[in-house]
């Protein structure tokens, strides 16, 4: 018998004895030096059971099912005189693969995500989510107002404190059994935000992370959400479009710019590359339904175009074209008015009606929680080896991909004139046709980033279980093995649910490259070829 399998046989013989270590008064062991941790729970979860904590955890009251074998564990921290968080693990039996990943949270929510710790939890990974100091749903940030500390702890004390601590729970609940060989994060939105603030603060913090749509540039965000939910108010107004004419915008955008690629499918692959007519939407005697007045025009052409105001000041990329405006245009989001609110003027009684451009310069100037992840300087996070594999949706209607754009440009003035090749690290994808963080009426979108889950499956791609096909798996071999990614094949199955069947498959491409049609069946991802842009 080799020593290797000897190994392995030594460690599955020996986790029954893991299993048995969790109870409440072990963890309070482990963490006894520590008069601000307290262990709320641990609780062992028997294989293909389910755990959560139902209504209680706003953003994620559903439990996660089909669970392997493992403990759940909460753990408070208190951050200050006033203020704590508190944060979950999964940590598997029998399974664990000597890795540690950790997962995020979307908007100002505030609960543990035992949604994507599950689906994490099946690849072997001892997993970790916080609730960030408070519980919310993701569109509420009400619990902003005189609460300086729990602002904090939501921009990033809550989750880097959890990281700290989850490594060292990890690593005394394995004494026996190896330790962690390697630290991973993956989430998207508020979730991407905060997997690059901890590597901008702590490069030691993990050695890959995997962020979709990262709501990097909190104050900016928040200013053009409210900003474009005034383009379309109040209803009275004669720019005012109502909702019923969204469709008519939407078709017309793929009407033009969906043949680009080579191939009309109702998917725009390119909306940063097509010279839109927006003229083409304005009511003639020919159309005089589904159209529009010159006004209504403006507020279109206002939100499918960059913020730009003071001194010719860029503030925040518009909408890409082809986005659904229903989210930003029907109404004035919270995520707009209550960071402003709360988070900035603490004021339960500011009208977002008098909100300007002096607003985000405040906002700026005060920087709530130290939220944004603005330090463009990835290099530390380069020199110890660390791997971001970054994606955004180009139908994104809720953060505009081009502030993902905008993010990669600004880490490329800070890097190439150190003779910093970004490909060496960091590799950021575009996935024509998906919203925000997942879904799409027409294209291949799935990539097992989590955040979405899609019904039917329980983790990874089945069938397609390997780095081409799972950004995790993905991620995993350009960390481990120096084997990084020059595409991805992104899934689409029939009603995005996975019992349905594949629909279709395509491949995602390094930016700025992108796939173009040659050949083919157009559903098979051998009928595209990723090819420059220029």
């Amino acid at each position: 018998m080799s020593r290797s399998l000897r190994a392995v046989l030594g460690l599955l013989a020996s986790m029954p004895l893991v299993h048995a270590r969790c109870t409440p008064e072990s963890f309070a062991a482990m963490l006894a030096d520590d008069a601000a941790v307290t262990v709320n729970f641990a609780q062992a979860v028997p294989r293909n059971g389910s755990f959560g904590q139902g209504p209680a955890d706003i953003p994620y009251p559903t439990n996660v099912t089909q669970l392997p074998a493992l403990c759940a564990v909460g753990i408070n921290v208190k951050s200050s005189a006033n203020s704590s968080y508190n944060f979950g693990l999964f940590l598997p039996d029998s399974t664990w693969n000597q890795r540690f990943l950790a997962t995020g949270n979307g908007g100002y929510g505030g609960g543990i995500n035992w949604l994507d710790m599950g689906t994490f939890s099946h690849y072997g990974f001892a997993t970790m989510s916080t609730d960030t100091g408070h519980i919310s749903n993701p569109l509420d940030g009400t619990w902003a107002l005189n609460a300086p500390e729990s602002v904090i702890d939501w921009g990033y004390r809550a989750m880097h404190g959890s990281v700290v601590l989850s490594k060292q729970i990890i690593t005394k609940y394995y004494a026996k059994h190896g330790h962690i060989k390697y630290s991973y994060y993956a989430s998207c939105s508020t979730g991407g935000r905060q997997g690059l603030k901890e590597i901008q603060l702590h490069p030691d913090s993990f050695d890959g992370i995997t962020v979709g749509a990262p709501a990097w540039w909190s104050p900016h965000l928040a200013g053009s959400t409210l900003w474009e939910g005034l383009y379309n108010y109040p209803t009275s107004d004669p720019k005012y479009i109502d909702p019923s004419l969204f469709p008519a915008i939407v078709a017309e955008m793929k009407k033009q710019c969906d043949p680009q690629d080579g191939l009309v499918d109702n998917i725009i692959s390119d909306p940063f590359g097509c010279e839109f007519d927006f003229e083409a939407l304005l009511c003639t005697s020919k159309n005089s339904t589904d159209c529009l007045t010159v006004e209504q025009l403006a507020t279109v052409y206002k939100f499918y175009n960059d913020w730009v105001d003071t001194n010719q000041e860029f503030v925040f990329p518009g909408v890409a074209l082809g986005a659904d405006p229903t989210f930003l245009l029907s109404s004035v989001s919270t995520l707009g008015s209550d960071f402003y609110r709360y988070f900035v003027h603490n004021d339960s009684e500011w009208d977002f009606t008098k909100f300007t451009f002096k607003d985000v310069q405040l906002a700026d100037a005060i920087n709530p929680g130290g939220a944004s992840a603005d330090d463009f300087d990835l290099s530390p996070f380069m020199k110890r080896g660390g791997k971001i594999l970054k994606y955004h949706g180009t139908a994104d209607m809720l953060i505009p991909t081009g502030s993902s754009l905008h993010f990669y440009r600004k880490v490329t003035q800070a890097l190439r004139p150190k003779g910093i090749n970004l490909d060496d690290f960091y590799r950021f994808f575009l996935i024509p046709d998906m919203g925000h963080c997942g879904m799409s009426t027409t294209g291949p979108w799935y990539i097992a980033a989590g955040s979405v889950p899609v019904p039917g499956l329980t983790y990874s791609v089945p069938g397609f279980s390997d780095a081409e096909h799972d950004i995790i798996l993905a991620m995993m071999k350009w960390v481990e093995a120096g084997d990084a990614p020059d595409h991805l094949i992104a899934t689409k199955y029939v009603n995005d649910t996975a019992t349905l069947g594949l629909q279709s498959q395509r491949p995602l491409c390094v930016y700025p490259k992108q796939a173009k049609y040659v050949s083919g069946d157009p559903d098979h991802p051998s009928s595209w070829k990723c090819e420059s842009r220029y």
